[in-house]
Protein backbone atom coordinates (compact mmCIF):
# COMPACT_ATOMS: atom_id res chain seq x y z
CA UNK A 1 0.00 0.00 0.00
CA UNK A 2 1.44 3.34 -1.19
CA UNK A 3 0.23 5.73 1.60
CA UNK A 4 2.09 8.80 0.11
CA UNK A 5 0.17 8.22 -3.68
CA UNK A 6 -3.11 7.49 -1.24
CA UNK A 7 -2.65 10.67 0.67
CA UNK A 8 -2.45 12.60 -2.37
CA UNK A 9 -5.20 11.47 -3.90
CA UNK A 10 -7.21 11.50 -1.63
CA UNK A 11 -6.91 15.34 -1.10
CA UNK A 12 -6.51 16.04 -4.58
CA UNK A 13 -9.59 14.40 -5.90
CA UNK A 14 -13.50 14.31 -4.52
CA UNK A 15 -14.47 10.80 -3.88
CA UNK A 16 -16.73 11.02 -7.06
CA UNK A 17 -13.53 12.18 -9.48
CA UNK A 18 -12.11 8.76 -7.99
CA UNK A 19 -15.02 6.50 -8.52
CA UNK A 20 -14.63 8.27 -12.26
CA UNK A 21 -10.95 7.04 -12.70
CA UNK A 22 -11.83 3.69 -11.27
CA UNK A 23 -14.26 3.10 -13.79
CA UNK A 24 -11.90 4.39 -16.51
CA UNK A 25 -9.11 1.59 -15.40
CA UNK A 26 -11.06 -0.91 -15.61
CA UNK A 27 -13.15 0.36 -18.85
CA UNK A 28 -10.01 2.18 -20.91
CA UNK A 29 -7.23 0.88 -19.00
CA UNK A 30 -5.82 4.71 -18.10
CA UNK A 31 -7.30 7.20 -16.13
CA UNK A 32 -8.02 11.10 -15.80
CA UNK A 33 -6.44 10.79 -12.18
CA UNK A 34 -2.81 10.41 -13.91
CA UNK A 35 -2.12 6.98 -12.02
CA UNK A 36 -0.27 4.43 -14.50
CA UNK A 37 0.55 0.78 -13.38
CA UNK A 38 -1.20 -2.70 -13.50
CA UNK A 39 -4.72 -2.40 -13.64
CA UNK A 40 -5.58 -3.86 -10.55
CA UNK A 41 -2.89 -2.01 -8.73
CA UNK A 42 -4.03 0.98 -10.04
CA UNK A 43 -7.83 0.29 -9.18
CA UNK A 44 -6.79 -0.82 -5.59
CA UNK A 45 -4.95 2.75 -4.91
CA UNK A 46 -7.83 4.13 -5.96
CA UNK A 47 -10.36 2.64 -4.16
CA UNK A 48 -8.20 3.06 -1.29
CA UNK A 49 -7.80 6.97 -1.67
CA UNK A 50 -11.84 6.96 -2.41
CA UNK A 51 -12.30 5.30 0.82
CA UNK A 52 -10.05 7.73 2.90
CA UNK A 53 -11.73 10.76 1.23
CA UNK A 54 -15.08 9.65 2.13
CA UNK A 55 -13.60 9.32 5.85
CA UNK A 56 -12.59 12.36 5.85
CA UNK A 57 -15.91 14.15 4.45
CA UNK A 58 -17.46 12.26 7.34
CA UNK A 59 -15.10 14.60 9.98
CA UNK A 60 -12.18 12.27 9.92
CA UNK A 61 -8.43 13.74 9.46
CA UNK A 62 -6.69 12.43 6.59
CA UNK A 63 -4.36 10.30 9.40
CA UNK A 64 -7.26 8.66 11.61
CA UNK A 65 -8.82 8.20 7.66
CA UNK A 66 -6.05 6.01 6.40
CA UNK A 67 -5.50 4.44 10.06
CA UNK A 68 -9.23 3.24 9.44
CA UNK A 69 -8.45 1.89 6.06
CA UNK A 70 -5.44 0.16 7.72
CA UNK A 71 -7.90 -1.51 10.26
CA UNK A 72 -10.58 -2.38 7.83
CA UNK A 73 -7.79 -4.24 5.88
CA UNK A 74 -6.19 -6.02 8.66
CA UNK A 75 -9.57 -7.11 9.71
CA UNK A 76 -10.35 -8.49 5.64
CA UNK A 77 -6.92 -10.67 5.82
CA UNK A 78 -7.73 -11.85 9.31
CA UNK A 79 -10.91 -13.19 8.01
CA UNK A 80 -9.51 -15.28 5.20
Amino acid sequence: MNIKEIKELSVKFTKEQLELCILQTVQEGKNECEIDGEVMEVVNTLAKAQTVRELMEQGMSQMEAIRELARRIRQVQGAE
